[in-house]
């Protein structure tokens, strides 16, 4: 038997050599198409990164070889070992699993290499129980001590989340090598602890410990996720210094870290300097251009990368599809889509997925659906969620419903982004049933859900639950920190936004555009304190953020809102770019503080650069118009939206129309644009109609109008007491009693008139005949003394705003106390002499009141703004006596430029002109001028006895005491 076996024996080794050999070349062909992937990629790229198997492989190879290799007799360590590593290379995790079980269950040796090998696969399986297994068995047989095994434990453990296990177990290895380091410095970045990988790699530099090319490409990828690229650049300086720099991954990596941190430049020199370039360079530079912004140069690498050669993965083509995402290249798309089915990617879930998201944007949801339908079977929360914002993104939101819920019944599991995206389809689904599955599913605390919930919460005006939702965010970012500022501008909770702005200051968190945005709109409300829009401006400069459109438009709109229109327009002509708020916000701006010409000027402008207008534009126009009485003017640019650029009239403009024809006495054309409209007038349009009717005292008209205001809004007060008006101008006292008696039986009460003032950031408010405030001695003091200035100028109160039933005494008395009277009082005592203020009414201000505001203007030398319910009113004491007031009678005129002339004193620089008749000629004030002592520096008359005084500089300490 002996001698027969040593004859056989040589034919037994070639049979054994054979089937070793068969074995070895089904591996090598299956391991020839693997690709190596790097240890770090760029978290753009990453974003891409292909799951799938490998393509065109035919994995029967495996088995057969697993078959051959079974039949050898008598295996060694080492050829286990071959065939571990090979599964493991394939990511064959299972097939390498349970061929350790056979080597075990055989009674076969293995060393520290298996080991490590078997742990490597855990680690890629997620698999910790199996892990933990073999690192007990690790601890029995004595093989923890070696360095790879330790180096395999502590990786396993960091890709399986157990970070303090794997940290421990690097503390204990005896023996430590850079691969060791490197390990536990990557489960550190993977698992986002990136301050303690920085640390981790300052430690190795402490210790002598010198980085390899892997190590550096690691903590690249960390100062890339923690935005220190200062760092980066430091660790930078070091590959060069040992060499690496010629290493692709490392190229790779500073790529990644440059592209990250907007420094596209740079990141563009590193790829330019590399000798040789893979498949992962490339993509990571276009996706470092698409995050940036940089579409064109993207493509244009993209096209240089087609013509070096270049060989198109999965990750590339999902980078090239999401460019033509962002550029809206349908015809791009669809030729990467022909590309990737003649490859044979067309199984990738990602590239599916992008190309989903690719025709969603180019609003081809047809091709998006029938794209998705072909997934069945492989979709997974990432499809589901972009074919569901494709839908809303296009107009599509019952379909996006229909989709979420589809979703749920197929027992696939939203993700925070997915309640991101379907809570933008509120109303259609119930906000409250997604908040409720948010809770359950325990997404409230994340920032992408939380912010999308307190948005949608701000949009049906429940800033309270807004608020409770932001409070629970956990790690509040940026963006939810500014959608809770916009959140209170919408609502006008200016005392909100500022708190919130404060904290965010006080927590460290860096304000960006939208955030200045959000605080400085809800600076432009009119309960906010006219400093703190000024404050945020100067803050915006400060942080270099009031060049950005949208700061820029939202600081146009609070000075225009605030009654600073100069400061509005000196913005609006610095402003490097303009959008559409911009030009909106001037010409409404303009109109409301009654610069009609100014308003159309700035529409002309817009016109002659053939900008494009929406619906609010011509509102503003349109006021504009109203304001300024350009009756004919309103028309046309009435007919140039409808005609011209297919605007469709909505309420809003219908009802300028008729304040316009209204305004003009034209209340017959009003009614008959009221009849033409294509739908019902509603609430605001009524009362137009109906406060002209109160003006020209149309008594018909003004009932027909109050009975279809009451009917659209019972609870109103504003049409019972237009209608009350009308009938005590008319004298009609008892059908005025009748009003009254019905609002008194439909318990519906009259809105009090309000004032109010803001002194030293300080706010104070003001109602008729007031006397709760600490200083109305002193106040009624300074109206008594107004009163007798005025009387003395020779204004005569206009007790016809008065409706009430009394003497005229008394009438005068109820005049003279108005709550914007009391205001202005307050302010003359309150501010220093000269400077201007500000005062606020909550209703329209009376004109009697109008006039009064006027003269004080003129008899305090200050400029006094009003904003009431209508518009702004600018009093700047102008001393133009022709203009002052159509309701004094020319005789107080000419007294008032008498004791003007006669106590010659003025505001330097000012011009006071005057068409002289009746009481005195210009000779008449020539020879009163000629007896004073200070001489002036022009006076002349022509034929048409027009005279101009202008008072030379020398003359400002002078004042006006008579006035």
């Amino acid at each position: 038997m002996y001698k027969m076996g040593r004859i056989l024996r040589p034919t037994f080794e070639r049979l054994w050599q054979t089937k070793f050999y068969q074995t070895l070349k089904s591996l090598q062909q299956f391991q020839a198409s693997f690709h190596n992937r790097t240890c770090y990629q760029s978290g753009a790229v990453a974003a891409f990164q292909p799951e799938a198997p490998l393509q065109g492989i035919e994995l029967t190879n495996f088995y057969e070889a697993r078959h051959l290799f079974d039949e050898i007799p008598g295996r060694d360590l080492s050829e286990n070992n071959h065939l571990l590593f090979e599964y493991a290379r394939n990511n064959l995790n299972v097939e390498c699993l349970n061929l350790f079980l056979g080597i075990r269950r055989s009674g076969l040796s293995i060393d520290g290499s298996s080991l490590s090998c078997i742990l490597k696969v855990c680690g890629c399986s997620f698999d910790q129980i199996v892990g933990k297994q073999v690192h007990c068995h690790c601890i029995k047989s004595g093989f923890v001590e070696d360095v790879s095994v330790g180096t395999s434990l502590v990786d396993m453990y960091m890709k399986t989340e157990s970070v303090g296990d794997g940290k421990r177990v690097f503390n204990e290895m005896p023996e430590k090598n850079v691969v060791s380091w490197t390990s536990l410095l990557g489960g550190y970045t993977q698992n986002g602890l990136v301050d303690e990988a920085i640390e981790l790699f300052l430690q190795m530099q402490v210790e002598g410990v010198k980085p390899n090319p892997f190590t550096f490409a690691t903590v690249l990828g960390a100062f890339a996720d923690d935005g220190a690229v200062e760092k980066g650049m430091q660790v930078h300086t070091l590959v060069i210094k040992k060499g690496f720099q010629s290493t692709t991954f490392v190229g790779n990596s500073l790529i990644n870290m440059y592209s990250k941190s907007g420094m596209v430049k740079d990141a563009r020199a590193v790829f330019d300097g590399m000798e040789s370039k893979d498949a992962v360079s490339w993509n990571g530079m276009i996706a470092g251009f698409v995050t940036n912004g940089f579409d064109l140069e993207a493509l244009e690498l993209f096209s240089r990368m087609r013509l070096a050669g270049v060989k198109l993965t999965q990750m590339i083509f999902a980078t090239a599809i999401k460019l033509c995402t962002t550029l809206k290249e349908l015809s791009f798309s669809r030729q990467l889509h022909c590309r990737v089915l003649k490859i044979g990617f067309a199984s990738d879930l990602n590239i599916r997925t992008a190309l989903m998201v690719s025709y969603s944007k180019c609003s081809e949801m047809n091709d998006a659906f029938r794209l998705f339908s072909t997934m069945h079977g492989v979709r997974n929360v990432v499809s589901w969620t972009a074919m569901i914002s494709g839908h809303l993104q296009n107009g599509g939101t019952e379909q996006a419903v229909n989709l979420f819920c589809q979703m749920r019944r197929e027992g696939v599991r939203p993700n925070h982004f997915t309640y991101s995206t379907i809570l933008a389809a509120h109303p259609t689904v119930s906000l409250f049933q997604i908040h409720a599955q948010v809770i359950k599913s325990n997404y409230e605390n994340s920032p992408s859900v939380g912010t999308a919930l307190l948005d949608a919460y701000v949009k049906i005006g429940n800033t309270n639950e807004a608020a409770k939702v932001f409070e629970l965010i956990e790690e509040k970012d940026i963006v939810a920190w500014s959608a809770m500022l916009a959140g209170y501008a919408q609502t006008g909770d200016t005392e909100g936004a500022v708190k919130v702005f404060i904290q965010l200051a006080k927590e460290g968190v860096r304000p960006n555009e939208f955030t200045y945005s959000s605080v400085i709109n809800a600076c432009a409300t009119p309960t906010a304190a006219v400093e703190q829009g000024k404050q945020f401006h100067a803050s915006s400069i400060k942080s270099r953020y009031n060049n950005a459109l949208c700061v820029s438009s939202a600081i146009v709109t609070m000075y225009a809102k605030r009654g600073n229109i100069e400061s509005a327009n000196e913005v609006f002509k610095r402003q490097r770019e303009r959008d559409l708020v911009s030009w909106n916000s001037m010409i409404s701006g303009y109109a409301q503080h009654g610069y009609g010409k100014k308003a159309l000027k700035i529409f002309e402008e817009m016109r002659m650069k053939n900008l494009e207008m929406d619906d609010i534009t011509f509102i503003g126009v349109l006021s504009a118009c109203t304001h300024a009485g350009l009756v004919d003017e309103g028309q046309r640019y009435f007919d140039m939206m409808v005609k011209d650029l297919h605007i469709d009239p909505t309420m809003e403009h219908y009802s300028c129309m008729v304040d316009l024809y209204s305004r003009a006495g034209m209340l017959e054309k009003a009614m008959d644009l009221i009849n033409r409209m294509p739908f019902p007038a509603g609430a605001t349009v009524w009362r137009t109609l109906l406060a002209a009717c109160r003006v020209h005292l149309n008594l018909d008209l003004g009932k027909l109008a109050a009975e279809k205001l009451i009917s659209l809004q019972p609870q109103d007060s504003a049409a019972y007491v237009l209608l009350s008006n009308i009938y005590a101008a008319a004298g009609n006292w008892k059908e005025r009693a009748k009003v009254r008696k019905l609002m008194d039986e439909r318990k519906v009460k009259k809105e009090a008139g309000y004032s109010w003032i803001e002194v030293k950031n300080k706010t104070y408010s003001f109602m008729a005949g007031d006397l709760s405030h600490p200083l109305s001695d002193r106040i009624y003091l300074k109206l008594e003394e107004l009163s007798v200035r005025l009387k003395d100028a020779g204004y005569h109160p206009d007790t016809n705003y008065v409706l009430h039933d009394v003497e005229d005494e008394h009438k005068e008395v109820i005049l003279s106390q108005h709550s914007e009277r009391l205001a202005i009082a307050f302010g003359l005592i309150a501010t220093p002499s000269g400077t201007p203020f500000q005062i606020v009414k909550n209703l329209r201000v009376c004109g009697d009141c109008h006039t009064v505001i006027k003269l004080i203007s003129v008899i305090e030398g200050r400029e006094i703004i009003v904003r009431d319910s209508n518009r702004f009113h600018h009093f700047k004491g102008d001393w133009d006596f022709s203009k002052l007031s159509v309701s004094l009678p020319e005789e107080a005129k000419n007294q008032i430029l008498a004791t003007a002339i006669a106590r010659i004193v003025a505001v330097p620089g000012k011009v006071i002109w005057y068409r002289a008749n009746g009481m005195f000629s210009a000779k008449e004030a020539y020879r009163l001028l000629n007896n004073q002592s200070h001489p002036i520096s022009q006076f002349s008359w022509d034929w048409n006895w027009n005279w101009k005084l202008k008072i030379p500089q020398q003359l400002k300490s002078f004042i006006w005491p008579v006035l």
